[in-house]
């Protein structure tokens, strides 16, 4: 493990720096540091750090060359730690194989991989592809400082690798989500007089039908969309009829139906007021013949869909997730990486990047030839 060190202890100092999502401002701090250290050129947006040419590579003539640009993106931010740390979650615990500590496995090892493959292969690479690295904020909030801030900095993207813990298994499709606060009105009246109208019952009736909701159209990669009623309230008094209930939808898309056509279905079944607090997540998948689904098929990695959410969801270009480490670990007691990880993390992403060289030029020579037969 020596040789990769220093890896280890780049992510052993980001556990050290509290990163909660909206105060990552320390640890942003570290990671510019660091990455200028590095010789790097860094374009900071909010607590978001972005390192490559956004706008694409100059060729010697001083033209913007028509390379593939490609994004390797990871956060920096985690969720606060849950009851049941043995250590504090901030110091973190070097052991013979492995790190444990907040943010360790989400997504501090694939920060760690990203920025590794990138200082790697950025140079190598230069020739077929541009290679822009962004390390995020709020990503585990969703929130407008994260990703959402810097999209529109980016221009066109043509394929981006977002960094999760996947077990370097890419996910090439995501669930979307929706929540709905509904609220059932009735009329308020005396519960011994048997008055009003119950809002209670109403709601009841909602509950009921979106229960019964079947969607038919089938995804390649993910489970079928669903909805769940997860919190209701109502009442003021034990004898009076309430006249308004409250309850919240939990909304899962797949990418054969979008968020807004989520919507109307459930609305249709439903007498409630039902207002989403954001339609922006949306469910996403990647097209079969996208250069990253030949890079995975001649990688001989498996792809799959993924129920679980990540910048990936924000991206309105064709993405995949993938990255060291196990899903089942995060926002749990005692994280960790293994270190066997963190190597595979690395190599798993210098891979798949030199396939992809590999596919954009046997494309570029194919497009030659067409052009000479022509």
């Amino acid at each position: 493990m020596k040789k990769h060190s220093s890896h280890i202890a780049l992510l052993a100092e980001m556990i050290a720096i509290p990163a909660y999502s909206r105060e990552e401002e320390a640890r942003a701090d570290f990671l510019e540091q660091y990455l200028v250290s590095r010789g790097f050129s860094v374009q900071r947006i909010h607590q978001n750090l972005l390192v490559g040419a956004p706008n694409g590579s100059l060729s010697p003539a001083g033209k913007i060359e028509a390379k593939p640009r490609i994004l390797l993106n990871s956060h920096m931010d985690t969720v606060k730690p849950v009851a049941g740390w043995k250590s504090d979650p901030l110091r973190p615990q070097i052991g013979p194989d492995r790190i444990t500590g907040l943010g360790s496995n989400d997504a501090g090892a694939s920060v760690v991989a990203m920025i590794a493959t990138y200082e790697q292969l950025s140079v190598t690479l230069n020739r077929d592809m541009d290679l822009l690295l962004l390390i995020s904020a709020e990503e585990e909030i969703s929130g407008p400082g994260g990703i959402s801030a810097v999209l529109p900095l980016l221009g066109e993207i043509d394929g981006a690798i977002v960094g999760e813990p996947t077990g370097m298994q890419p996910a090439v499709a995501e669930r979307g989500l929706i929540v709905l606060d509904g609220v059932a009105r009735g009329k308020a009246g005396h519960a011994a007089r048997n008055e009003g109208e119950n809002a209670i019952y109403t709601a009841m009736e909602d509950i009921r039908a979106i229960s019964g909701l079947k969607f038919e159209k089938k995804s390649q990669w993910l489970p079928d969309p669903g909805a769940q009623v997860t919190m209701i309230s109502a009442g003021t008094n034990h004898n009076v009829v309430p006249d308004l209930c409250r309850y919240v939808v939990d909304v899962r898309s797949n990418d054969r139906y979008s968020n807004r056509e989520m919507l109307e279905v459930i609305r249709s079944v439903c007498r409630a007021e039902l207002t989403p607090r954001s339609t922006r997540l949306e469910s996403s998948s990647i097209d079969p013949d996208h250069f990253l689904m030949k890079a995975i098929r001649k990688c001989g990695i498996r792809p799959y869909g993924s129920s679980t959410l990540s910048d990936m969801a924000l991206m309105p270009y064709p993405s995949i997730k993938m990255g060291p480490g196990d899903p089942s670990r995060s926002h749990t007691a005692g994280e960790f990486i293994l270190f066997s990880e963190l190597e595979a993390g690395l190599s798993g992403y210098t891979s798949l990047l030199l396939t992809l060289k590999e596919v954009f030029r046997k494309q570029k020579n194919k497009e030659s030839a067409d052009e000479t037969l022509g």
